[in-house]
């Protein structure tokens, strides 16, 4: 497969008429001309302020399936692009923010807090999340540095309101 985001002809028809890609691009919110992977997160917000309804069990289980039917949706998508990972392709960073905020405490500081958290490791990409980005191919591969980028953000979201409870 070609570069990461390599010009690809009518990809905003693509994206917008083709289930996989609308999915994979994060409801469009990947066509963003730049910084595809924060408004990706961004665009999942609303959808956990729905989800943050749930109690922990039905909310882990969204995730979870979340999480497993984006390794399909972001390899079909890559796939029928031809491109591994393009940039635009923001599902996995869907999964990774609502890891991040498995069990968060409510209020708009703790959504904030949550996204800088797990955008900050998501771009960063510290150990072992490098390796798995750089190792891991397929969707699998487009999904895991995120699952691992929210695991982290999730752990550091616990522990600042752990210390930190009336922030």
């Amino acid at each position: 497969m070609s570069s990461k985001n390599p010009q690809i002809p009518n990809l905003n028809r693509k994206v917008m008429t083709h289930p996989v890609h609308f999915l994979a691009f994060g409801f469009g919110s990947g066509l963003a001309p730049f910084a595809p992977g924060t408004f990706g997160t961004i665009m999942a917000i609303p959808l956990y302020i729905l989800m943050m309804q749930l109690s922990l069990v039905p909310y882990l289980i969204v995730v979870a399936i979340i999480c497993l039917a984006g390794v399909w949706i972001c390899d079909k998508s890559s796939k029928l692009l031809g491109v591994h990972d393009h940039g635009g392709i923001v599902w996995d960073e869907f999964a990774g923010f609502f890891i991040t905020m498995i069990a968060a405490p409510s209020g708009w500081l703790w959504i904030v807090i949550g996204f800088a958290l797990f955008r900050l490791f998501d771009i960063w990409k510290p150990w072992p999340i490098s390796l798995l980005d750089k190792k891991v191919e397929g969707g699998l591969g487009i999904m895991i540095d995120d699952i691992v980028a929210g695991l982290y953000a999730l752990i550091c979201l616990q522990a600042l309101y752990y210390f930190f409870p009336l922030l």
